[in-house]
Formats: structure tokens, C-alpha cells, sequence
């Protein structure tokens, strides 16, 4: 039982009792039509829970006690809300049916049993009428603003779960990248160290520590670039890397001891595309490091336009990948592709290495 349908049918009441006192428009009420009429207020207090049956209950009191001639107009409020209530919890198909049986009932009994008051029964009607349709247009209305914020608190999911996953995507790119490569120059450090420790190449070792160090702090950096992206409240996806970041990602392959062959036509590149570019590449270059399985490594890239598209290409002379439990790189990278409305095809080459094609289109530019 609802607080504010309590509410409701203490008004009811209270308007029935003002009107069955004060309004003459039939017999004066006795106990008999007292009980009816105050009968008929019970049922509202779970008009919202039953409507169909509070319908049903209201009717079962006002019928006789309209058939009895007591005072009409003190029984309409606890019907017309009994009408309304089904009007605007229902479906359309119930409003329509339920309008037909009470407004045909009311029609045929009157008619057969006081044939001179058809007119007043049609005005009835109308407000009968009336109330259903102004209950059903607000249960559409109510229906639509449901609908609207159900799409608003869907829309809102799928956004959160798109910078989660973009997010996801950055962090892997960022730290596989760097950490591969700090692997990679911690291994050719830690060979220089074991190969001759009689004759130390300083040089050598000093080289792949500051190599190391610089690494550490470009991920370093690029990672605090990162986190104030997430902090930025104004623009949540902060500046976008693109392919003039490409030059740098290939110094970081070379100092992990790879040859790296990089060709960029310049092209007129979205950010969003420039973007996926990029991090398509980073992943090619790490996974070309980490797989490739041997020291005179060559790893090609290839950026450049064509039919409307912006074509992305890695390919190594390396041993691939071996067996073991697949990561998240060849997923992230056509996640990628897709965000822009790309694709990309990665597998090992007919001569040996392994290769990744990404197709970005441009769209209007």
C-alpha cells in the first residue's frame, strides 16, 4: 500500500462525503447508501497493485448505488480514478476494452431501464472517454521517458566499457613496448658482462645501460602523460601519438639491436586514424622484438596512403611467435583497426618472419 495512493482515496472520500451532503442531484443517503458510497473509496488504497480488481470493486459499489438513486455525483471521483488507474498502468489493448464494456454496459442498462436518460448517460460517456485517454497518453508518456533513460544508462555503459577497453588497449601498447625492450638491452648487457669478463667492453655495457635508462624514461613519461590523460575532466582522450611518433618507436626498436627499415609517405591523417597507425606499429615492432629469435633482426614498416585508405605494414625476418598462451597484442591491434572502421590480417610470410597488414580509410577529409 502506497503513502500517496493513501492519499488519494482519503481525498476521494472526503470529496464524496462534501458531495453526497451538499449536492442534490438524487436521493438523500441512508445507511444503506452511505456504505456504498464510502465503500467504494476502500478499494483505492491498492488501485497501483490491482487496478483491474480496484476497477472491479468500485464498480460492484457504484452500479447499486447509482441503480438506488443516490446522490451521483458523490460516487464519480472513486470511479473516475478506479478508470484512470487502468488507463494508465495497462496497455492500450486493456484501456480499449475496458472503455467498451463500462461505456456499452452503462449504455444498454440505462437504456432498458430509464430510456429517458440516455442523453445524460452519453455526457457520462464522454468524461468516461475522456479520462481513459488522458490516462493512456500519460502512461505513453511515461513509457517513453523510461525508454529514453534506459537508452541514456545503456548509452552511458557502453561508453565507460569503450574507455575501459581504451585504457586496456594504451596501458598494453605503452608497457609491453618498453618492457620488451628493457628485456631485450637487460639481455645484451647481461651478454656483454658474460661473454669475455677478461676484457670488458665498457663501452658496450655502458651503452645498453644508458639504453635501458632511456627506456625507462620515455615509458616513464609517456606513462604520466597517460595518467593526466585520465585526470583531464575536459577532453578525456587527451592528445592522440601519431605518425610523427613513428621515427622514435623505430630508435627504440634499433637500440633493442633490431634493423629497422621505416618508410612514411606523408599523408593528410585523421588523429583518430594517426593514432590507431601508431599503436599498430608500436605492437608490430614489440611483438617483431620480443618473437624474433635472433640478433641480426630486420624489421620493415611501411606507412602510406592509398585508394582512400591509410595502409600500416611490419614485417620481420624473425622466427615468430612459439607456442605458449597467446597475448593480447594481435587483439588490441585490430581493435584498433575496427575503432577507425579498418581491418588487419597478421600471420607469418611465405619466406620466413611475420607480417602485419592494417587497411585505416581516411574518409572525408
Amino acid at each position: 500500500m502506497r503513502t500517496r495512493d493513501v492519499w488519494l482515496a482519503a481525498a476521494s472520500a472526503a470529496v464524496a462525503v462534501v458531495l453526497g451532503l451538499f449536492v442534490e442531484d438524487g436521493r438523500r443517503l441512508d445507511v444503506l447508501g452511505w456504505t456504498l458510497l464510502l465503500a467504494a473509496q476502500a478499494p483505492l488504497l491498492v488501485r497501483q497493485r490491482y487496478p483491474m480488481a480496484v476497477l472491479v470493486a468500485v464498480v460492484a459499489c457504484v452500479a447499486p448505488y447509482h441503480a438506488l438513486d443516490y446522490m451521483h455525483s458523490a460516487a464519480v471521483p472513486a470511479g473516475m480514478i478506479a478508470l484512470y488507474t487502468v488507463a494508465s498502468t495497462g496497455s492500450a489493448r486493456r484501456t480499449l476494452l475496458t472503455g467498451v464494456v463500462v461505456v456499452g454496459g452503462t449504455l444498454t442498462v440505462n437504456a432498458l431501464v430509464s430510456p429517458s436518460q440516455v442523453v445524460d448517460i452519453l455526457r457520462i460517456s464522454g468524461w468516461i472517454i475522456d479520462v481513459l485517454l488522458f490516462g493512456g497518453y500519460l502512461r505513453v508518456q511515461r513509457e517513453r521517458a523510461e525508454r529514453a533513460e534506459r537508452t541514456r544508462e545503456e548509452e552511458a555503459r557502453r561508453r565507460v566499457a569503450e574507455e575501459r577497453l581504451r585504457i586496456a588497449r594504451d596501458l598494453h601498447d605503452l608497457l609491453a613496448h618498453s618492457i620488451t625492450l628493457i628485456g631485450v638491452q637487460t639481455s645484451v648487457a647481461a651478454h656483454v658482462l658474460a661473454a669475455d669478463p677478461d676484457r670488458l667492453d665498457r663501452a658496450a655495457v655502458a651503452k645498453a645501460l644508458d639504453d635501458i635508462a632511456e627506456t625507462c624514461r620515455g615509458a616513464r613519461g609517456e606513462l604520466r602523460t597517460t595518467l593526466e590523460v585520465l585526470r583531464e575532466q575536459e577532453d578525456p582522450r587527451g592528445p592522440l601519438p601519431g605518425l610523427r611518433g613513428l621515427p622514435e618507436l623505430a630508435e627504440t626498436a634499433r637500440a633493442a639491436g633490431a634493423r629497422v627499415d621505416l618508410t612514411v609517405v606523408e599523408a593528410d591523417v585523421p588523429p583518430a586514424v594517426g593514432a590507431a597507425a601508431y599503436r599498430i606499429a608500436q605492437e608490430g615492432l614489440t611483438n617483431a622484438v620480443r618473437h624474433g629469435g635472433r640478433e641480426d633482426l630486420t624489421v620493415g614498416v611501411r606507412v602510406y596512403e592509398e585508394q582512400g585508405a591509410l595502409r600500416v605494414t611490419v614485417t620481420d625476418d624473425g622466427a615468430g611467435a612459439g607456442p605458449g598462451t597467446p597475448g593480447f597484442g594481435l587483439v588490441g591491434m585490430r581493435e584498433r583497426a575496427r575503432s577507425v572502421g579498418g581491418t588487419l590480417q597478421a600471420g607469418p610470410r611465405a619466406g620466413g618472419g611475420f607480417e602485419v597488414c592494417a587497411v585505416l580509410p581516411l574518409g572525408e577529409r
